[in-house]
């Protein structure tokens, strides 16, 4: 219920749905109940039970108004003898069956306006939620991804909101509708009959029980199906993703092992759930129609011995009246069961949601002033969990300077250089610019200083030029080319098929691995940020890329603060320091003429690399 109540907070504001909704429901019930009312005085003048005296009973006095049952029933009545008076029998059959049509139409009328309200309820709430999770996900701290399977957050992205949507939103209508129409019938019940209304009311719980039994174990099973789910994702994903690595082990037999078996388990589960499901309708259908058995059993024996107030038509119109009650007993039992199933789906959706970012903005945050001086390390530690990466970090980046990080794998380059544009944040600590720590500004203002460009070239699905102008909407054409010339990327482009509007296909794929990078290169310079960091932005190409992207670095480092980590020693040798790194900590430290005259490190990483 708690997941439930916190789907319908995405609903807000409910004044735009409520007051409508209502109001068409209730009209939709009123004129629906009157139908049924109606065979009452149809039967009577069928069997011919309606008598002079009767009609003269019914004509006497013209009742006055007042909101009870039995005024709409005494109104009716006073102009339905009136009518038979000076129409006869015929011509009242004819105001009746004329009364069923207008009404049926009236409350199907309103039904149908509930149903667009509802309809319009299910759109703002899945875009809603839709919007949250994903605004959620782009303000999650980078270890999140790390930790948590691609697949399983496209399943919640994509197919548990659409579950959520189909499960849970679409049965509003017969969670609100239902109960108000089973309300109301109660009421009518009530009013004809107590006796034979509270024998219903005996039996009926014994069905609902066992409905319930059987959702409860459904919902267990819909939470393994939404698992399994985002496990085939995830190796969908894997699998377009490697696909060069799949072909190149000839392993596609093993991967579509791994896909068939995950696959036939999800199919399992969704047998399961699709005959759990199938079975609460024929029967909550068959223990129903067992009540009205039971009933009709018992009222038409008190009917036959005398003993009941009710007339035959009477009785005949509480049992089609009692039948009704079914069929939103029915839809409620089919629709409880379907929610089981949409509220597993809310909660995977609601705990991505309710993930709070470790990384976020202080309530006093303010914008970090333009760089003008130095950023500092200062005793900067930091720990994946208990793990630690880096320890008791300290050093200075005048402005203008370039810094090169070094060192064996694992050794921290990549997390120190994550700390600055607060990817992360230091477990200890502080990271300084100008003398500001970091932490206490926003991310935006501290990100707006910083430009990236990594080893893998992240780059999107669309145009060269919209991929260079990313983010900067106000970008002209002028200032895209003359940032793809400093990158050494212009003339590469100028040779695609429609220039810079050709789309480079998903990750850049069109592209070479140094035509990716000199547009990740290009990008930056675009942004125009004072502060650098170049992840391995050469160690992946070939020898005459690496020279035209060296270029390219080369020329977007001028005048900036640069924080350059490079396995490829010879791309830091005019770096204004090298920084060592190994095991989380800084070993050694100088320039490259000064650390190669040691026995240290630094000098053996070199002397290997010149041997290969």
């Amino acid at each position: 219920m708690k997941t439930y109540l916190r789907i319908l907070q995405f609903a807000r504001p409910y004044s735009r749905f409520v007051p409508l909704y209502t109001i068409y429901t209730f009209f939709g019930i009123i004129f629906g109940l009157f139908n049924f009312t109606l065979l009452i005085p149809l039967l009577d003048v069928l069997f011919g039970k309606v008598g002079d005296e009767q009609v003269a009973a019914m004509v006497a006095n013209k009742p006055h108004f007042n909101l009870s049952i039995d005024f709409f029933q005494d109104f009716f009545y006073y102009h339905f003898g009136q009518i038979i008076q000076q129409q006869g029998r015929e011509g009242a059959l004819l105001f009746v069956c004329i009364i069923i049509i207008v009404s049926v139409f009236l409350a199907n009328l309103f039904r149908y306006l509930a149903f667009r309200v509802i309809g319009a309820l299910r759109a703002h709430v899945v875009r809603n939620m839709r919007r949250a999770v994903y605004q959620r996900v782009t303000e999650l701290h980078m270890g999140y991804f790390s930790n948590e399977r691609k697949g399983d957050l496209m399943t919640r992205l994509t197919v548990d909101i659409q579950e959520v949507e189909v499960s849970v939103v679409s049965t509003l209508t017969v969670v609100v509708r239902e109960p108000v129409s089973i309300i109301a019938f109660f009421v009518l019940l009530f009013n004809m009959s107590v006796e034979l209304t509270l024998f219903s009311l005996i039996l009926l719980p014994l069905s609902g029980g066992i409905i319930a039994g059987i959702s409860k174990r459904l919902k267990r099973k819909a939470q393994e199906g939404q698992n399994s789910l985002s496990f085939i994702l995830s190796i969908i994903d894997e699998t377009l993703s490697g696909m060069r690595v799949i072909k190149a082990f000839n392993a596609e037999p093993f991967i579509l092992g791994k896909f068939h078996e995950q696959n036939d388990r999800y199919a399992r589960i969704q047998r399961s759930i699709a005959n759990k499901r199938d079975l609460a309708s024929p029967l909550s259908e068959f223990l129903g129609v067992s009540v009205v058995a039971g009933l009709l059993l018992y009222g038409g024996t008190m009917v036959l011995r005398q003993e009941s107030d009710l007339s035959a038509a009477e009785f005949i119109t509480y049992i089609i009246l009692f039948s009704q009650v079914l069929v939103p007993a029915k839809a409620m039992s089919g629709a409880f069961s379907n929610i089981q199933r949409g509220l597993v789906s809310g909660d995977r959706v609601l705990e991505v949601i309710n993930t709070e970012p470790l990384i976020a903005n202080k309530p006093d945050a303010k914008v970090l002033p333009s760089f003008r001086h130095e950023i500092e390390f200062r005793n900067v530690g930091f720990a994946y969990g208990k793990k630690a990466v880096l320890q008791d970090i300290n050093f200075h980046i005048p402005k203008g300077k370039t810094i090169a990080l070094v060192g064996p794998s694992g050794g921290g380059k990549s997390t120190l250089a994550d700390l600055v544009p607060r990817f992360y944040d230091p477990t200890s600590g502080a990271i300084l610019v100008d003398g500001h720590d970091i932490r206490d500004y926003t991310v935006e203002s501290v990100r707006a200083q910083i430009g990236v460009v990594t080893q893998e070239s992240i780059l999107f699905n669309d145009t060269i030029f919209n991929n260079i102008a990313f983010n900067k909407t106000d970008a002209t054409e002028e200032e895209v080319i003359a940032a793809a010339k400093i990158a050494n990327a212009h003339e590469f482009i100028m040779h695609t098929e429609q220039g810079y509007q050709t789309t480079i296909g998903d990750r850049g794929g069109k592209l070479s691995g140094g035509q990716r990078q000199r547009l990740s290169i290009a990008r930056a310079i675009l942004q125009n940020p004072p502060i650098l960091i170049l992840d391995e932005a050469t160690s992946a190409l070939d020898t005459e890329s690496e020279k035209l992207v060296q270029e390219a670095l080369t020329n977007l480092m001028k005048n900036r603060t640069s924080i350059v980590i490079a396995h490829r020693l010879s791309t830091i040798q005019h770096a204004d320091e090298i920084l060592v790194l190994q095991k989380g900590q800084i070993v050694e430290r100088g320039t490259h003429e000064e650390l190669s005259q040691t026995s240290g490190l630094y000098a053996k990483l070199t002397q290997m690399q010149l041997v290969q």
